[in-house]
């Protein structure tokens, strides 16, 4: 992990304080296998009573830390950044390199044969770092919701769940959205208009909900006026609001995990698996005699 220093600086006081709390906060949950963004760990200082709950504190941190970062006091690869990333395609030395390489990620759409189609739909794309390798591990779609998500992409998810429904599956999504006024709304209007394309699937909010509020005890916000839907949510919830990044990114893994486990069937699960692991060892042999098998395809058909 480099720490490495471009701009040299000397750091006193309390922002020495800042940058050695932001430290220990990133080893403890580099350690559980997460990288967080900087408004994850932002919370973080507000849950532990470090830096108080409001944007200027936010930006004084982000100052702080870019200047650290630059100063080499805090490691670059320690937060990301996800929403900005290069695409690119990849590439192979030859076709036995893809191969070998890809050999050990074959796998079936175990998800074909079970009884349910289950995807996490996630409000921002912020958070797509946490939920991403769970899901992956559970084998089940992310989708980054940003906000609403639009017609075209309800439109397109609803298609999708039609043909699964006709297929025998029954769809359910877990949707996970900050505890605000247009955050709680957001559940409830894309299974309305996911009914309205005929897409009739099981949509149960995850977090954040008040039983977890009460629980984790994460920072508050005050809920915003400006939005259209704040006179119902405070009649129901009161005047404070509460953002799904303050949630700490083990309790969101484990809220993936338990869920998408109770609908799995195991048995199928595992039959799945062993088919993977057979036909994975015959790509291993086919890219370890590829100059046989490619004198086989090139001999001329009799």
């Amino acid at each position: 992990m480099p720490f490495t220093c471009y701009v040299p600086k000397v750091f006193r006081g309390k922002t020495l304080g800042i940058i050695e709390a932001a430290n220990d906060i990133i080893d403890e949950y580099t350690e559980q296998g997460f990288t967080l963004t900087l408004r994850q760990l932002y919370y973080q200082f507000v849950a532990r009573a470090l830096l108080p709950n409001s944007m200027k504190s936010y930006k004084r941190l982000g100052n702080i830390l870019n200047d650290a970062r630059l100063a080499g006091m805090v490691d670059w690869d320690s937060m990301e950044d996800r929403t900005r990333n290069l695409d690119q395609l990849p590439t192979w030395k030859d076709a036995p390199h893809l191969l070998r390489a890809n050999a050990r990620h074959f796998r079936r759409d175990r998800w074909s044969t079970q009884n349910y189609w289950i995807e996490v739909w996630v409000e921002k794309e912020a958070l797509s770092g946490v939920f991403a390798p769970v899901c992956k591990e559970m084998e089940v779609g992310l989708f980054s919701c940003r906000g609403y998500p639009s017609q075209s992409e309800v439109l397109g998810a609803s298609g999708r769940f039609i043909d699964y429904a006709m297929a025998g599956q029954e769809t359910v999504i877990l949707h996970f959205g900050d505890h605000d006024p247009s955050g709680i709304d957001m559940t409830r209007d894309i299974r309305d208009r996911l009914h309205m394309f005929e897409a009739y699937v099981e949509v149960h909010r995850m977090a954040l909900n008040l039983d977890q509020i009460e629980e984790h005890d994460p920072p508050p916000n005050p809920a915003k006026l400006s939005d259209s839907r704040s006179t119902d949510y405070i009649r129901r919830f009161g005047s404070s609001s509460w953002e799904l990044d303050a949630l700490d990114p083990q309790t969101l893994s484990d809220l993936v995990r338990d869920a998408v486990d109770s609908y799995l069937d195991h048995d199928a699960w595992q039959e799945a698996v062993e088919k993977d692991e057979a036909d994975q060892k015959r790509l291993r042999w086919i890219a370890d005699n590829w100059k046989q098998v490619a004198e086989l395809t090139d001999k001329p058909n009799p």
